[in-house]
């Protein structure tokens, strides 16, 4: 038994009585997982986005953010859970949603409404427009945070995607904290989606999605499209490469029309 470990043991006897175990480590436990409906995307995350934390989606539009959460979703409505889909931007289709297997009966879908917007001008109107904004994004985060508190949803996601970055920027961190604790608690899934990471440390998940480009079946006959995704942080990761490195081979999934068949492949 080397030095180091004898002396560890000495500390850990003289304060067992207040701290068991003072110095060892605590083993790892399994994480439960939401699977993603994607192969390799699960793949890429062991298992799922993680039950319980936050999962940041992010990416420009059309990169497939939306894609990869309703696809989450159809997996938990087909499962029979209920989920929840806050719409800061009121931009969810749900026709779209039904074809990519959602079941729009265990779905409770909250629209976030921008009223009294105000036309392109400088000044008054400006600064009319930018309050209308905000007050969108505060309904969106007063909407989450009800529904995490109230329970029983397997999933929850947050769009964002049409709030600006500097104001989903502005978001406290406290709030984000709170939203961590509140889905720990309610074991939910809470699914952020967004042009660019907000919840910073709390969250537990960021994946960062880009288009892979369109597939045709010749001529000008749209075929589908093409989605990447890497990993930008996992906090519950298993191996040893917890964060991306250059040149990490990032999953790739097609989705063809109808949106509900995926075929899914990887290429470096």
């Amino acid at each position: 038994m080397t030095p180091a470990t004898l002396l560890r043991r000495q500390i850990e006897l003289t304060l067992e009585s207040r701290f068991p175990a003072a110095l060892t480590p605590v083993p790892r436990t399994v994480r439960e997982t939401v699977p993603s409906g994607v192969a390799a995307v699960d793949a890429l995350l062991e298992g799922g986005f993680p039950v319980g934390a936050i999962s940041e989606v992010v990416g420009p539009e059309s990169s497939g953010r939306t894609s990869l959460a309703l696809a989450t979703v159809a997996g938990r409505t087909r499962a029979g859970q209920v989920c929840a889909w806050v719409d800061a931007g009121d931009a969810l289709d749900p026709e779209s949603a039904a074809s990519s297997g959602v079941r729009l009966a265990q779905l409770l879908w909250v629209r976030c409404e921008q009223t009294g917007v105000a036309k392109a001008g400088t000044g008054a109107q400006q600064t009319k427009r930018r309050a209308t904004r905000l007050d969108v994004l505060d309904q969106a985060l007063r909407a989450a945070d009800l529904l995490l508190q109230a329970g029983g949803f397997a999933a929850i996601v947050l769009d964002l995607g049409g709030i600006a970055v500097e104001d989903a920027l502005r978001i406290p961190l406290a709030t984000w904290f709170r939203f961590r604790q509140a889905a720990d608690r309610a074991r939910s899934c809470l699914l952020v989606l967004g042009r660019a990471s907000y919840a910073q440390s709390s969250a537990a998940t960021v994946l960062d999605c880009a288009s892979a480009g369109a597939r045709s079946a010749g001529g000008r006959v749209l075929r589908g499209f093409e989605y990447g995704v890497s990993r930008k942080r996992q906090r519950f990761a298993v191996g040893a490469a917890k964060e991306p490195l250059a040149g990490q081979r990032k999953p790739v999934w097609r989705t063809w029309r109808p949106a509900s068949a995926w075929a899914v492949e990887e290429r470096a």
